[in-house]
């Protein structure tokens, strides 16, 4: 038998100290994420600026989800209803109606805002995995033999690790609207831009004050700066799958576009929703390049405002004339709320459906057997 000491020694545990350990994490999580993002949903629901402590519900959240329409009749004076009124009401009206015209501009930012934010984020995710996963496959394919794999690897995966803002200001020096720029001066080479010697010429390419120009950089810009990334994750989720599948398939004659849609693409799943999600987050939280875009201008475009650009510019307002620190707030719990629906959706509709069914039929003979051995007192046979 062990002894007293032995047992005492056994009953022993270190757990204690990987809490002490985990602990400064927690207390930095706690002070520098979690409190602001309780503070984020409390600031929601009150005012902007000196009325920041005044309680307005939902008034935020109407501001910046729903249209509101405006009587520039009554602001003007020219309204009948307001005509006959006495003087203190007729102003009062007035200023309820400019009140509405700040919401309507909020509203059309904030949509707008949202909308810039999907056509980037569609606009990069789809090339990217389209170029990532044709990478990985090819990268990871046993029948070819491509030399110098590994600084093929490193140099799609450098740019991920390159501050996003350096990105931007490379790309905005390349892309400038005057003959200095790189791109311009490339597109006058080949006869597309005729005239990059007058600084007052309207012959340049927008790719900062355009429309569309702008957004198609961005787009580049982030698919550049991700596919590398992504490239890496799917080559590690092609590598987990069993090499023998693979032998199998080429054994029985399988061409390669059957091996990739009936034995990569289903087996890669879970890293394709992970990729998915992962992006969606980061897309539509996208700021800085979105943000130095739309800053570099002579005219800052309103095509390349984000949500996260909004929240930015409505939070830091706060303190002056357009100061909207509830409306900041709303529209930062009307993002998490977004991605938190788009990522349960993507996951519901990539779940495992054979492993459910598997575990439903588990469960359903658990029942049935405990049923049967309370028919015998709660004894087995």
């Amino acid at each position: 038998m062990a002894s007293a000491a032995q047992r005492r020694i056994k009953s022993i545990s270190y757990a204690k100290y990987g809490y002490i350990f985990i602990l400064p994490f927690f207390l930095v999580y706690f002070f520098f994420q979690f409190y602001p993002l309780i503070n984020t949903f409390v600031l929601s629901f009150h005012g902007n600026d000196t009325t920041v402590k005044d309680y307005v519900g939902f008034d935020n959240y109407k501001a910046i989800l729903f249209e509101t329409d405006v009587n520039y009749d009554i602001i003007k004076g020219k309204d009948p209803s307001i005509r006959d009124l006495p003087a203190e009401e007729k102003k009062a009206a007035r200023q309820a109606e400019q009140a509405k015209v700040n919401t309507a501009q909020q509203h059309e930012l904030f949509t707008q805002s949202f909308k810039n934010t999907l056509i980037l984020w569609f606009g990069n995710f789809i090339p990217q995995i389209i170029l990532s996963l044709s990478l990985a496959v090819w990268f990871t394919d046993a029948m070819l033999k491509i030399p110098g794999k590994g600084f093929f690897k490193i140099v799609m995966y450098m740019p991920n690790i390159i501050t996003a803002a350096s990105v931007a200001v490379l790309f905005l020096s390349l892309c400038s609207e005057s003959k200095y720029g790189a791109f311009n001066q490339i597109l006058h080479s080949v006869g597309i831009v005729e005239d990059i010697e007058s600084t007052n010429s309207d012959d340049f390419i927008r790719f900062i004050n355009g429309k569309w120009e702008p957004r198609f950089v961005i787009m580049f810009i982030q698919t550049w700066m991700w596919f590398g990334n992504t490239m890496i994750m799917l080559m590690s989720g092609i590598m987990g799958i069993n090499p023998s599948l693979f032998e199998a398939a080429s054994i029985d004659g399988a061409s390669s576009g059957q091996v990739f849609r009936k034995i990569t693409l289903p087996l890669l799943s879970p890293i394709m929703v992970y990729t998915l999600v992962t992006s969606m987050i980061g897309g539509l939280q996208m700021f800085d390049i979105p943000f130095l875009f739309r800053k570099a201008g002579s005219d800052p475009s309103e095509h390349v405002r984000t949500v996260a650009v909004y929240i930015y510019e409505k939070f830091h307002t706060f303190g002056t004339v357009d100061a909207s620190y509830g409306y900041s707030g709303a529209a930062s719990v009307c993002l998490f709320i977004v991605t938190l629906c788009l990522g349960s959706v993507t996951f519901y509709l990539n779940r495992d459906k054979d492993a459910i069914a598997k575990k439903k039929q588990r469960k359903k003979l658990a029942q049935q057997a405990k049923i049967k051995n309370k028919q015998f007192g709660g004894l087995g046979i």
